[in-house]
């Protein structure tokens, strides 16, 4: 008997330590601070640099999604970028080459910047590393997104910038 508590003991120990927290950072802005003018309407509206750490093996395309869950008129599709090849920056400024973007809430693909009516939002970037590639179009919208990549995501991180004009 306490041979197999023993062998459960080292099992589920050794799948915690396997087990790897993706982080989703950026040198432009804090988790949870201000996001500076120079990535909203107000600035140059081009997006931040982001840096991927601690990719799970095995991931063959990354999604990455930023939204406004403040919005008046309910979650406001910022940028949606999918089959992102499993790299570590993406680059102020840039789409990974080989990566499409979706469609977000204006209907256009591209970084849409914060640009918020009133009041502070809060603008969250999440990336995914998927076991996959996703089979879709540069029409695509984050909900087509999110349904093609479901039970594919290996990890998720968030990245969550303040902005109020």
């Amino acid at each position: 008997m306490k041979s197999i508590l023993a062998i459960t003991l080292i099992i589920l120990i050794a799948g915690c330590e396997a087990q790897q927290t993706m982080k989703l950072t950026s040198n432009a802005f804090q988790n949870n601070g201000k996001i500076p003018d120079r990535y909203t309407c107000k600035g140059e509206n081009i997006n931040p640099e982001l840096a991927i750490a601690d990719m799970p093996a095995g991931t063959k395309s990354m999604v990455l999604i930023m939204d406004d869950p403040d919005a008046p008129a309910g979650t406001w599709d910022h940028w949606i970028v999918f089959n992102i090849p499993a790299i570590s920056d993406i680059a102020e400024n840039s789409v990974p080459e080989g990566a499409t973007q979706g469609k977000n809430s204006w209907g256009k693909s591209g970084y849409g910047g914060p640009c918020p009516p009133s009041g502070t939002h809060r603008y969250v970037f999440k990336a995914y590393a998927l076991d996959t590639t996703l089979n879709l179009s540069g029409n695509a919208r984050k909900q087509d997104v999110e349904k093609a990549m479901k039970g594919h995501a290996l990890a998720e991180a968030k990245l969550t910038g303040l902005y109020s004009k």
